[in-house]
């Protein structure tokens, strides 16, 4: 595991300073693993109304496993791959941000429609910037945004989840899983989270969540604790599962679809009347860099740096590795967030 230097920011006097001609990136140039590269290319430049960043870190996700295998939608080639990153910024061309501000970016069409954080530079729209202030180490911080954004939106807009509530975490070993049972966790919810790996539910359990080993008949398990059903579930596998998820649910609770960990997209022969019971209710989330609010990213790696909220375990990997990264999610050979250094 590689550690990265101490996050820091600077003030709004530091004068830029001009980076080199060119960088190293991966860049995708046609779907499937094998056209994945690590190569030079030119620092980009940006235009008025977008900001280039340093990139400090970057955290993989399950889109760019879709983008390499050829899944995603809204894809052109060569692409330099990352739908997330955090660094400081190195130009903003209008002035708004200063230099050495600390910041994340996230979704927007980074890493498809525009070329994304798998870089030691990124220009995007200074409407999906998010200026913060950390001292953690900069692999913490790129493990935070993306995935808290998603975790946020799932238990406020997805699910509405209050205080006190009960949730089950279907898919409770990924990275999502993990971050949204912590912040379940800490706002005092009943948390039950799955998994089908013994190692997995020995995770869960040290992190204090009630594990359940994924046998198909998750529902069972969780009405011999709860016989009315938890009051939230979110699913992560996808398809496979959500109809057991569903079976999970207490009347007026809520099944919030946010993950496809099983590749599976759709339903086939899906007949709502049999598939939802009576009273529960069936959402999804998805969302951008604009649904999380700066001050629930700052609250985050507050509590993270206080050692109040032990949010996920974090595998580093530098940019010269990103095919093994990429090889390493795909197999779901680590626990946790898989984090990019392109410094390192």
């Amino acid at each position: 595991m590689h550690t990265a230097p101490a996050a820091h920011s600077t003030s709004a006097s530091a004068a830029p300073v001009e980076p080199p001609a060119t960088m190293r990136a991966a860049v995708l140039t046609a779907p499937g693993i094998e056209n994945l590269r690590v190569v030079d290319v030119p620092v980009p430049r940006p235009e008025p109304g977008w900001v280039r960043i340093k990139v400090m870190a970057f955290g993989l996700n399950r889109s760019e496993y879709h983008s390499v295998t050829g899944q995603a939608g809204g894809m052109s080639y060569p692409r330099v791959l990352g739908i997330e990153a955090s660094g400081v910024v190195d130009h903003d061309p209008d002035g708004v941000l200063a230099p050495g501000t600390q910041v994340v970016t996230m979704m927007g069409g980074m890493g498809r429609a525009f070329d994304g954080g798998y870089a030691q530079y990124v220009v995007v729209p200074r409407q999906q910037v998010i200026p913060f202030h950390s001292t953690l180490p900069w692999d913490v911080i790129g493990s935070v945004p993306e995935t808290l954004q998603t975790a946020y939106g799932s238990l406020t807009t997805g699910l509405d989840l209050q205080p006190g509530q009960s949730l089950l975490v279907r898919g409770g070993t990924s990275a999502l899983g993990l971050a949204t049972a912590a912040l379940a966790a800490d706002m005092g919810c009943t948390v039950y989270a799955t998994s089908r790996r013994e190692a997995g539910l020995e995770l869960l359990a040290s992190r204090g969540v009630t594990a359940l080993r994924d046998n198909g008949a998750v529902a069972q398990q969780v009405r011999r604790r709860m016989p009315e059903g938890v009051d939230a579930v979110l699913e992560l596998v996808g398809v496979p599962t959500l109809r057991d998820s569903l079976l999970a649910t207490a009347v007026h609770g809520v099944v919030c679809f946010s993950g496809m960990l099983s590749d599976s997209w759709t339903i086939a022969d899906f007949y709502p009347m049999d598939w939802i019971p009576n009273g529960v209710r069936l959402t999804t989330y998805s969302g951008q860099a604009s649904d999380l609010p700066g001050d629930e990213l700052q609250r985050v790696l507050d509590r993270i740096e206080a050692g109040a909220l032990d949010f996920l375990p974090v595998h580093t990997y530098p940019l010269e590795d990103i095919v093994q990264a990429q090889r390493d999610m795909a197999a779901g050979a680590r626990t946790g967030k898989l984090v990019g250094l392109p410094w390192d």
